[in-house]
């Protein structure tokens, strides 16, 4: 373990780097921080892994402590090999916020500790900062599959299965394999009877975040309750799979409203959505391999917020369009993906 200060840019070396002492961090229920923007690693289906995992070397050597893994992603095993750079080039293991998710096909008795174990076995880790539950259905599909694809054992929510999933969890923080566990892809519904029901709370939730996906209602729902949201697609994810892409989907970065503001304060558009999302309390986790926007969005993070006026300009511009519906998720024939986020205040009946 490193004796240096937590947050020296040991390992920020790039001379265009941001210390990343000067990062803001989120404080958490339990007292902890989190850096508040991270590196996304979902390669949207288009990057390989060892190309991922040479950005997050590459992002370490700029500033960033947090990232955001899940073993679905299937670059895990590669990302270990940047983690163990990483630390070996001066970092404390304390320094960093390593995020991953149980995934789907892993919900059962017995197999929550495999898939976590198997996780850090990939990462080279002793233990990970957060574990979520990727999603709340057991349900998976083939990977770079199409919207259409289902499962032919999909199955509902179901919350007694779900609690059962969630009491594994808490024994990983009680065996020390993870210091905090949480939630994703969840809606008001389903949290109520998490909390209801948990010994360990969900410490975060992760979830669809942009201006043109604001999420009001289950932001300020998870705000009041402690629970952190970690918002994905902060841009509106312009290189999502083509499977997440339908004719309805309106583009954040043309938006009149952030490229004028961008504009004005000189910054891509990008910028304005993740310093929309950092101002407002959320920690964005976007994805790039690339140098200049991996800088660019840390620089967005660690510079001045944005106003009071901006902020209100941005909330006005919420369009309550989902980009990620989860259609592969879907149980049984002839169902709309609305069936899945419970719109109308209820969990969706099997």
């Amino acid at each position: 373990m490193s004796d240096q200060v937590i947050g020296e840019p040991a390992f920020a070396r790039a001379r265009d780097g941001v210390d990343p002492r000067v990062v803001p961090r989120l404080r958490l229920a339990d007292g902890g921080t989190m850096p508040a923007i991270g590196m996304g690693t979902f390669g949207s289906d288009r990057y390989r892994g060892e190309d991922v995992a040479r950005a997050v070397v590459e992002a370490a050597d700029l500033g960033y402590r947090h990232f955001d893994c899940a073993s679905v992603y299937g670059n895990e095993a590669q990302i270990g090999g940047s983690l163990r750079t990483i630390l070996a080039g001066g970092i404390g293991r304390e320094e960093l916020w390593v995020t991953s998710k149980l995934w789907n096909d892993s919900h059962g008795e017995g197999q929550v500790a495999l898939a976590c174990e198997r996780s850090l076995g990939d990462l080279g880790l002793d233990y990970l900062d957060l574990y979520l539950i990727h999603w709340p259905f057991p349900n998976t599909h083939p990977p770079g599959c199409d919207m259409d694809s289902r499962s032919p054992n999909a199955k509902p929510y179901l919350h007694d299965q779900y609690m059962n999933t969630w009491r594994q969890m808490e024994e990983l923080v009680d065996r020390g394999l993870t210091r905090r566990i949480g939630s994703s892809n969840m809606t008001i519904p389903k949290l109520q009877l998490l909390l209801r029901d948990a010994r360990i709370r969900p410490a975060c939730n992760e979830m669809e975040l942009h201006p043109h996906f604001q999420q009001p209602e289950l932001f300020q729902y998870l705000v009041s309750h402690g629970i952190t949201p970690i918002g994905y697609c902060p841009i509106g994810s312009p290189n999502r799979p083509d499977r997440d892409r339908s004719p309805e989907d309106t583009v954040d970065l043309e938006d009149a409203v952030i490229t004028g503001i961008a504009s004005r304060l000189n910054l891509h558009p990008a910028v304005v959505c993740l310093k929309w999302a950092i101002t407002r309390g959320q920690a964005p986790i976007p994805f790039s391999v690339k140098r200049s926007q991996l800088l660019e969005n840390l620089r967005a993070a660690a510079g001045d917020p944005l106003s009071a006026d901006d902020m209100r300009a941005i909330s006005a511009i919420d369009r309550g369009r989902r980009l990620i519906k989860g259609q592969v998720f879907l149980w049984k024939d002839n169902q709309g993906w609305e069936d899945l986020w419970d719109l109308n205040g209820e969990i969706t009946p099997p």
